[in-house]
């Protein structure tokens, strides 16, 4: 699983569920290509390994901006880079000018009848837009390691939505709606994601605590080998900590991804997608 992403299967399906939340003249075309979208959902991912300059494309470090809890930096890139520069905002994350880009590339998509570049945009958006629903992607402590709690980023967004999304979260959600001003919206998510961070790591310092660092691992055969994982016993406690923290975040980040798509395409002028379903 990704250390600066939710995990691969949490991207899917958060993906696959977007798609049902689109209006009728675009469900039948992203449907039809639902297996692209849901396993092209990790693509991103699988990108930071190859361009150096992937990498900030998936957080922020907002406390890295913070002083006194308020929070000193601009929304738009432009008055961001005079402020602190270009190096240092690459440096601390960039993701919701990320999505904003991504944004206008599948807006271009749509505009240009591209089937190929609007499956790839509407993918790679949605990994992007997932990520900044997680609290740790608004932190410079991503993984614990500032806090002596290595391995609760993949704790909180891959191991519990693998135990528990599919059997029990509810993406039954609201209809995607006209964005008409994105990057305020994905800022406004960024920093929903930032002030959940101290209950991420804070109840979970409690529980191993309160476990004296018993029973907190164990080792399950994955991919042919054993690897240590979070019981389930403890993850059981976590998830009832956090009170629904995760399917919130999942299902907004769903809500959030269709409103995207939604938008970009009615910016586009509304094309109709049955026509370039089977073109290039």
């Amino acid at each position: 699983m990704g250390t600066y992403s939710w995990g691969f299967f949490a991207h899917r399906f958060i993906n696959f569920h977007a798609i049902f939340l689109l209006p009728d003249g675009m469900l039948p075309f992203y449907k039809k290509h639902i297996h692209y979208l849901s396993e092209h959902a990790v693509d991103a991912d699988k990108r930071r390994y190859i361009l150096p300059e992937e990498a900030h494309r998936h957080y922020i470090d907002l406390d890295h901006y913070t002083e006194q809890n308020k929070i000193h930096l601009p929304k738009q890139w432009q008055d961001a880079v005079e402020l602190f520069s270009e190096d240092t905002l690459n440096m601390h994350g960039t993701v919701p000018w990320w999505i904003s880009i991504m944004k206008t590339k599948l807006t271009k998509a749509f505009v240009e009848r591209n089937r190929e570049e609007i499956l790839k945009a509407s993918a790679d958006i949605g990994h992007y837009i997932g990520d900044a629903h997680v609290p740790l992607h608004a932190s410079s402590n991503h993984n614990g390691q500032l806090t002596n709690q290595h391995g609760i980023h993949g704790f909180w967004e891959s191991r519990l939505p693998e135990l528990y999304a599919a059997s029990q979260y509810d993406m039954f959600i609201d209809k995607a709606r006209y964005l008409p001003q994105p990057l305020l919206f994905i800022w406004d998510r960024v920093y929903e994601s930032a002030a959940a961070v101290d209950t991420v790591l804070t109840f979970e310092k409690k529980l191993s605590e309160a476990q004296d660092g018993k029973n907190i691992f164990s080792y399950e055969k994955r991919n042919g080998r054993f690897e240590k994982v979070y019981t389930a016993a403890y993850a059981s406690m976590y998830h009832q900590a956090l009170e629904g923290m995760v399917e919130r975040r999942m299902r907004e980040a769903t809500y959030a991804i269709a409103s995207f798509w939604y938008t970009a395409w009615v910016d586009a002028g509304q094309p109709n997608l049955s026509l370039i379903s089977d073109s290039k």
